[in-house]
């Protein structure tokens, strides 16, 4: 199973089949397999900080899935028989994983994280740190490398292993950061109290948020749902995209009388949130609340998004809020890094999000980190009602947005995906120059997009090639179902010449 390692790399993560139990999936992510992962990290941090292995201090963590605590234990194995320390944190969400290389009186020297985010009940993975942030693709490629060429696992000597309680560190990180932030003058060690909040965590890792968090700074969080971590995922998934798990959160704040609801995905890298009159705030209403929130603190500065994101919030950003919107491309790692990219070339850019609610502040080492983002929203939650009594939502009212928005998916059936979705693109992009009414977005950097006039169906749309899957996805904003109609059905007559292009979606 080791010489199919590769087929386990998910962008900069591990994903893989940790439990049988749903039909066609085979395990592959395997104790075996995770034990070897282990070491050859310790070994791949050894060469990278240039430090014997048995000097190391690496911490491990998981969230709340049924193979995280056996693949846990597989993980600690193989690091240990490498002769590296290691710092146990037991249940913790992966952005506390990360801040055990940063934070005083921790600065490991690198840690693991046991999750699949928001995949099925049966699926696991790894995320990688060092004090840099998550590894990239390529270290990630190289890691697996290092385990391909171990015939067997030798330690040099067993390496030490501790047990912490790191998540109580990290709420206390946050706690602190909250009260600063507020810095009230009715109360200062409970700036929340008098605040009713509903956390949703989804069974996952986010339940810590409750107790540790939001109770020590006085809210009132009775109504909180889901918190228990239950790796079955009993109630719904725990994905602040998810329509079900939405609308789980928007009635249990409504049932509550709530001032606000917070949702967490698994792990807790990202979340979204609810205003106490039921209303999502998530997607582009979500980047324009913290984008209004951040430009505030720092004016002008340039909020990075993925490729996705309106017109409107364009709008909201540069015109309402006077920041400039740099719109890249998907995948968090992307736009994380492109903020980075602007920062280190002298453009200040204090923000990086994607639609899917990965938010990353330069303030919190661009660390895509759902508590901090909720942590920044609580801020200008209390300071707003201390100041005037204003509702959050009232921040982004100006937020101008497209009453239709759908993604359609066509999948590739051919091998070389890539080559052919590629070829497809190229393709679309001599088809929309010839015709009249559309118009390129530009600059653009990633896939096809193009905007619409009135006479051709209004709003935009953006076709490109998956990060990942054999898939073309389709991006469709306009202001009605007769424009969708219209922008659709065009484009079906473009799409239906590639016989490996599955395009049943467009005709739904």
């Amino acid at each position: 199973m080791v010489n199919s390692l590769e087929k386990l790399i998910n962008g900069n993560d591990i994903r893989g089949v940790a439990l049988e139990g749903v039909e066609g999936e085979k395990v592959n992510l395997t104790p075996e397999i995770v034990e070897i992962l282990g070491l050859a990290f310790a070994k791949w941090l050894s060469i990278k900080k240039d430090v014997k292995i048995e000097n190391l201090k690496i911490s491990v963590g998981r969230d709340s899935r049924l193979s995280g605590e056996n693949l846990k234990s597989s993980l600690i194995k193989g690091i240990k028989n490498g002769g590296s320390e290691v710092f146990d944190c037991g249940l913790a969400s992966t952005p506390a994983m990360f801040m055990t290389t940063v934070l005083e009186g921790y600065k490991y020297d690198g840690a693991i994280m046991m999750t699949a985010s928001h995949l099925p009940f049966n699926r696991n993975g790894m995320k990688f740190f060092t004090n840099e942030g998550a590894i990239e693709k390529t270290d990630l490629k190289e890691v697996v490398n290092i385990a391909k060429e171990m015939k067997a696992i030798d330690g040099v000597k067993k390496g030490k292993v501790n047990t912490i309680d790191f998540i109580s560190q990290y709420s206390k990180f946050l706690v602190g950061k909250i009260k600063a932030g507020v810095n009230s003058s009715i109360n200062k060690e409970e700036p929340l109290k008098g605040f009713k909040i509903i956390v949703d965590a989804g069974n996952g890792a986010g339940g810590f948020f409750v107790d540790k968090v939001l109770k020590p700074l006085g809210a009132d969080t009775e109504g909180s749902q889901f918190t228990e971590p239950d790796g079955r995922f009993p109630n719904h998934i725990p994905n602040p995209e998810d329509k079900v798990a939405m609308h789980s959160i928007q009635k249990a704040v409504l049932d509550n009388k709530a001032d606000l609801g917070i949702i967490f995905d698994t792990d807790v890298d990202r979340a979204a949130v609810v205003d106490s009159h039921g209303n999502e705030i998530n997607r582009n209403k979500l980047i324009a609340l913290i984008s209004a929130i951040i430009l505030e603190e720092n004016p002008k500065t340039t909020v990075v998004t993925d490729s996705v994101t309106s017109e409107g919030l364009k709008e909201f950003i540069e015109n309402k809020c006077g920041g400039k919107h740099h719109r890249f491309k998907r995948g968090y790692k992307n736009v994380i890094n492109e903020a980075i990219r602007l920062n280190n070339k002298g453009e200040e850019c204090h923000i990086a999000i994607e639609t899917s609610g990965h938010a990353a502040l330069k303030e919190n080492y661009f660390l895509d980190d759902g508590a901090y983002l909720v942590s920044k929203i609580l801020v200008k939650t209390a300071k707003l009602k201390e100041e005037n009594g204003e509702d959050i939502h009232n921040l982004i009212k100006d937020l101008e947005e497209a009453s239709i928005s759908n993604e359609y998916r066509m999948k590739i059936t051919c091998e070389d995906f890539k080559e052919y979705g590629n070829k497809v693109l190229e393709d679309l992009k001599i088809y929309c120059d010839r015709r009249e009414g559309w118009e390129f977005e530009v600059p653009n950097y990633e896939g096809v997009r193009v905007k619409c006039n009135k006479e051709n169906g209004g709003g935009w749309f953006l076709v490109r090639l998956s990060l990942h899957d054999p898939v073309i996805p389709m991006n469709v904003e306009t202001d009605s179902r007769e424009g969708e109609k219209l922008i659709v059905n065009e484009l079906n007559k473009f799409f239906s010449g590639y016989e490996n292009l599955d395009i049943k979606a467009l005709n739904k």
